[in-house]
């Protein structure tokens, strides 16, 4: 497998007008930064591309919302307590944010102000802060997982911690005693969705004592293919035309869909955590 570029990614700061603001995943979600230097191939937030930095790679860009947490002081105080997700278009704690501790800050805010948060990261970063989190009522902290394999990993997330340490990261947020969960996904077929790859990571799930998790398969967003299809090119050339129909031909999306569920069902039952599972398809 070729290695990753790793393209310096440009960093600019910026004031934003809001930072606490409506979300299909909680009641609230919370981003200190536009961009994302993780820059995973099979990123969905790259969205936000068609709104700012039109034609830029995901990841060689990332804006730093430097008056976050002053906004935030203010928002909190008017804005109806509901649960808040950190963070849905950026990972909180990319490598920005060792310098700029603006997620921090508002983290503090939040639970200052007791709004229930819900974070997902794929950053040993976020250990820095699990001493802040321990102190919440109503804080569940998740990773994202999607192999254990640290060559593959290296290829689909080039600049997010290894698999190894954010199970370490589960780990040590629930023995703080905080409620931990993981998101397995998405699955990449024939790379990351086979019994040899799921089956240990189910298993380290389950060691690491997560209360739940989900998995999601791969979905056709906005410029997933075509960046996928780079990675393929250069990796797995083979896998292309597969790809390719299972993500826009409706049948065989429906037939592979189904083989997946049914094939994660029997793991998990294998494992005795099917009251975990929560299927994202």
């Amino acid at each position: 497998m070729a290695a990753p570029s790793q393209a310096v990614c440009e960093i600019t700061e910026r004031e934003c007008k809001s930072v606490l603001n409506k979300s299909g995943l909680a009641d609230w979600a919370v981003n200190c930064y536009a961009g994302c230097e993780h820059g995973c191939c099979y990123c969905y937030a790259r969205f936000a591309t068609r709104f700012s930095h039109p034609n830029e790679p995901w990841g060689s860009f990332v804006d730093v919302k430097v008056n976050a947490a002053q906004v935030l002081a203010q928002e909190v105080k008017r804005k109806r307590v509901g649960r808040v997700f950190v963070s849905s278009v950026c990972d909180g704690w990319q490598p920005s944010e060792a310098t700029y501790l603006i997620t921090r800050q508002c983290l503090d805010l939040l639970l200052r102000y007791r709004y229930p948060v819900t974070i997902l990261t794929k950053s040993a970063l976020a250990s820095r802060d699990l001493d802040l989190l321990a102190r919440g009522d109503a804080v569940e902290f998740g990773v994202t997982l999607t192999t254990l394999e640290e060559g593959l990993s290296r290829l689909i997330e080039p600049k997010a911690s290894p698999p190894s340490e954010r199970l370490a990261l589960l780990d040590e947020a629930k023995r703080r005693g905080i409620r931990t969960y993981a998101f397995l996904g998405p699955l990449l077929p024939h790379l990351s969705d086979t019994e040899e790859s799921l089956a240990p990571l189910l298993r380290a799930v389950k060691e690491v004592g997560a209360e739940y998790f989900y998995v999601d398969q791969l979905n056709p967003r906005f410029k997933v293919w075509e960046s996928l299809r780079s990675m393929l090119q250069e990796n797995f050339p083979q896998l292309i035309e597969g790809y390719r129909k299972i993500l826009f031909d409706q049948r065989a999306r429906a037939q592979y869909s189904r083989k997946l569920a049914a094939g994660v069902g029997l793991l998990v039952r294998k494992q005795g955590i099917d009251d975990r599972l929560r299927l994202c398809f």
